[in-house]
């Protein structure tokens, strides 16, 4: 945004004492300024150089009240010469000229403030003055500058241009007008605005310590306008304009200056000042800028840059209230040293608050301006000039008045006007109704909506005028009522949404199906929080009252709009586009979900989406993630209670096992006693007689596989059915070891997750529950065979011959379960008794997930060797 450039007098061709150059980079109510020499030659210079390189966007010459130079020419430079001269111009880049009045029509007693409109590049800047204007108080033929205040960016700021925009050439076109009363209140926020604050006349009439106060409170005022803060926005503005309306006395009227030798040095006298200075008095209290006509001359070759100027001007300038003029032609009142007044727009609002009491003596509005005329001719050929004069008025009283004088008019037409006549006319009151929408005082956009619905819901019913005006007339307003729901006063964004709300109930209305394709217009990620939770909140309404079903309003377009504004930048818009995407899904559950991402881990970290998925799970009736991680929790805490209870009473039979153990090592003594005895009595039995089998032939031997091997210890078992053994597995539900033949029966009966299994009637596997619709109805799995007829693999899903010594086959064989996992792991076998010659080939039980049973002994007796579960450590 461009702002005030800092700057240096570098050089000038010469200055009176008292009045150098410098005094020009001090901006103050009580600056001199610079005055050239007594009768010095012209041209004089000065040059300047600004902080930094920048890219001056404005320039503007605070002229002295009879020191008036007849002519300033601007010449810029990115560096200065390497051996500087006054008069030198190598290396200055002429811009332009500007001509100042001769001051006459003030008696000298207004300075002129020049600003002019550039676009250059530099970082130094030369004027010269050409020959003054010749006058009776000018006695020394000098030349003067009070200020000079260069407004720009940072040259490096960005390489935008002054190609004007679609939306200018429209606005220009269409004669609107950003300081139009209808648009007071809103802010620009473009990036080539000027901040009133940056603007000369406020540093040199206003006082140094109030400016930066009133400058403060400005920053803290934009700031809270980003933040949305509105309120706090008002009271910062208001103390601005109460601050700005701090004045000092006015002093006594200007004298003319001279020298006392001079002789055209006369006394100064306390008599009463003439008419003319009177009138002079009064607008130095005026509040507004005091009125000085003045045209801006620029000689420019085609090669060298131009300074924005108007047209010519062919007669002599009419006489204008100051307020009509732009701001920049208006000069200000000059005083000896005193702080004036600068006019900002919050003054000029605080002015409205006094029209109400001057529309007494006002009489009629003021007549339209030729642009007016031209913006509003179509208007004014139906409704009169009187009419929309009083819409156009500065004075709301006279706009609130036109709106009700023509609302009786149109309900007072009578049945039997031509349809052409009554159509201009309809066309004509929405033109006006249009502008007043946007009117920032509350009565007048009252007015306008109370006269918007006498025309739908009266006017064009009565005259039978059709579907066709109707449309016309919503197709409008209903854009401008849109953008002011997002208006800083909660009244009148209420309002807004209220009428909106109405209007599109209204039978009339309602069969055009227009409202609702405005309402599912996608909002902007940018667009004010205001604006697009007024939407929000009117679209949830509207689609309760009219729903998706040949309304206007689809599942489709509601769900791209409510998509689009869980990306807005206001927290409160996404929480109202979740809300509206919860209510849509409890009555269209499929095509709310067509338009989301699918539900899973990924999705759910948008916290958004998390909250939407778990709001469908409520509607549907399932639990929420944090239900079911509540429900996992109480079923961990459960297990491991279980998991304590059941080491508890391991550890009473691991006791029992020792005691059993320490009875048995008395045996064995006994028996290795017996043992010697025998083998001394078969030295002299018979070569034929009966071997009595070891009882050692269970040491070092796994029961499952048949693996023998020294590193089977009481611990080494544990670690190869663990880990090893081909004819176990490990549950991935419940870690439990079991026999790979009974993991069907364990994930169906005894896994800590049984109750998430069901068996296959075709396959006759455990399934997941979750999976067995989709596993029954594909019909792809192998169906299983009769116990008797054959054994079925859980891990490879094959049907292979039945009987025990089949599954050793099956799962340790070369040519045996292709998904056995353990088979990669290297096995040292041992020679195993075939079944029926060696208790080592007999297993225990063929079901339960209990590693170890009981097995016969030599002597057919059953000895239990061990009842431990086998589970991760």
């Amino acid at each position: 945004m461009p702002h005030k450039i800092g700057f240096v007098v570098v050089s000038s061709s010469g200055h009176e004492d008292g009045f150098s150059a410098r005094e020009l980079m001090i901006h103050a109510p009580t600056v001199s300024g610079w005055r050239s020499p007594r009768f010095c030659q012209f041209p004089q210079e000065i040059v300047l150089q600004m902080v930094e390189r920048c890219r001056i966007r404005k320039l503007q010459l605070l002229a002295h009240q009879y020191m008036i130079p007849s002519k300033v020419e601007f010449y810029i430079s990115e560096s200065l010469p390497e051996y500087f001269t006054p008069y030198q111009a190598e290396r200055f880049r002429r811009l332009g000229y500007v001509s100042l009045c001769d001051n006459e029509k003030t008696g000298c007693k207004a300075r002129e403030l020049k600003s002019v409109y550039v676009d250059a590049v530099g970082q130094f800047l030369k004027l010269i003055f050409h020959q003054n204007h010749v006058n009776k108080y000018n006695v020394y033929n000098q030349v003067a500058l009070v200020a000079v205040n260069i407004i720009g960016d940072p040259a490096d700021f960005g390489d935008e241009t002054n190609i004007t925009s679609r939306e200018k050439l429209i606005d220009h076109y269409l004669g609107h007008n950003a300081e139009d009363p209808a648009l007071e209140g809103t802010c620009s926020g473009k990036s080539d605005y000027i901040s009133p604050l940056d603007d000369l006349a406020f540093d040199m009439y206003q006082d140094p310590e109030v400016a930066q106060i009133i400058r403060r409170l400005d920053e803290r005022k934009r700031e809270a306008v980003q933040k949305e803060r509105y309120d706090y926005a008002k009271k910062l503005k208001q103390a601005i304009a109460d601050l700005q309306k701090m004045r000092r006395p006015l002093d006594l009227p200007l004298q003319p200056l001279a020298c006392p030798n001079s002789p055209h040095h006369q006394p100064p006298t306390r008599s009463l000042p003439q008419p003319e200075e009177r009138v002079t008095e009064n607008r130095l209290a005026d509040p507004f800028l005091q009125e000085k006509p003045s045209s801006l001359c620029l000689d420019v070759s085609p090669q060298r840059p131009t300074v924005d100027r108007p047209p010519p001007a062919t007669d002599p300038p009419p006489k204008t209230h100051p307020e009509s003029l732009p701001y920049d032609e208006r000069p200000l009142p000059v005083t000896r040293k005193q702080l004036g007044a600068a006019v900002s727009e919050a003054e000029r609002r605080d002015v409205l608050g006094d029209e109400a009491h001057r529309a007494d003596t006002a009489g009629e509005p003021e007549p339209l301006t030729e642009k007016a005329l031209r913006e509003a001719s179509s208007a004014v050929d139906v409704l009169g000039e009187a009419l929309v004069a009083g819409a156009y008025s500065k004075t709301w009283s006279h706009r609130e008045d036109a709106l009700l004088t023509l609302h009786k008019q149109l309900a007072d037409t009578p049945v039997g006007t031509p349809k052409e006549d009554l159509k201009s006319m309809l066309r004509a009151a929405i033109f006006l109704v249009r502008r007043a929408i946007r009117d920032i005082v509350t009565p007048v956009f009252q007015a306008s909506l109370k006269l918007l619905k006498m025309i739908i819901t009266q006017y064009i019913p009565k005259h039978k005028l059709g579907r066709f005006e109707t449309a016309h007339c919503v197709e409008r307003t209903i854009p401008v009522l849109l953008t002011r729901t997002g208006d800083s006063s909660a009244r009148l964004r209420v309002m807004a949404s209220n009428f909106i709300q109405e209007i599109a109930l209204f039978k009339e209305v309602k069969s055009l199906q227009v409202i609702p394709s405005y309402l599912v217009q996608p909002l902007k990620a940018s667009s004010s929080t205001h604006l697009a939770m007024s939407q929000m909140a009117l679209l949830a309404r509207l689609l309760r009252d009219l729903g998706t079903e040949g309304a206007g309003f689809t599942v489709d377009s509601v769900m791209r709009f409510s998509v689009q504004a869980l990306e807005h930048k206001g927290r409160e818009v996404r929480e109202a586009a979740v809300g509206m995407i919860l209510d849509l899904y409890a009555q269209h559950r499929a095509l709310v979900l067509e338009y989301l991402p699918p539900d899973d881990s990924a999705t759910r970290r948008n916290v958004l989406y998390k909250t939407i998925f778990e709001g469908f799970a409520k509607i549907d009736g399932r639990p929420t993630d944090a239900e079911m991680r509540a429900q996992k929790r109480a079923a961990a805490e459960e297990a491991e209670k279980r998991k304590k209870e059941e080491i508890k009473a391991l550890q009473g039979q691991l006791a029992a096992l020792k005691e059993m153990q320490a009875g048995v090592q008395e045996k064995e003594s006994e028996a290795t006693k017996a043992k010697n005895q025998d083998t001394q009595e078969r030295k002299v039995a018979p070569p034929n007689a009966p071997e009595i089998p070891d009882n050692h032939y269970l040491d070092n031997l796994c029961i499952f596989c048949g693996e023998r091997s020294e590193s089977f210890t009481e611990e080494g078992l544990d670690l190869h059915y663990w880990k090893h053994c081909l004819m176990l597995t490990r549950c991935e539900h419940c870690r439990q070891v079991v026999e790979i033949s009974s993991l069907t029966e364990h994930l169906l009966t005894e896994c800590d997750r049984k109750d998430g299994f069901g068996r296959c009637y075709r396959c006759s596997e455990a399934v997941s529950k979750e999976e067995l619709p989709r596993h029954v109805k594909t019909r792809d799995c192998n169906p299983a065979k009769s116990e008797k007829l054959a054994n079925r693999c859980p891990l490879c899903h094959e049907n292979f011959s039945p009987g025990e010594e089949a599954w050793k086959a099956h799962l340790m064989g070369p040519a045996g379960c292709t998904m056995n996992l353990r088979r990669t792991h290297v096995l040292h076998k041992t020679p195993v008794l075939p079944l029926g010659k060696g208790p080592a080939a007999t297993r225990a039980g063929t079901s339960g997930s209990k590693v170890g049973s009981k097995i016969p002994t030599p002597k057919g007796g059953l000895s239990k060797i061990s009842s431990r579960t086998y589970t991760k450590r």
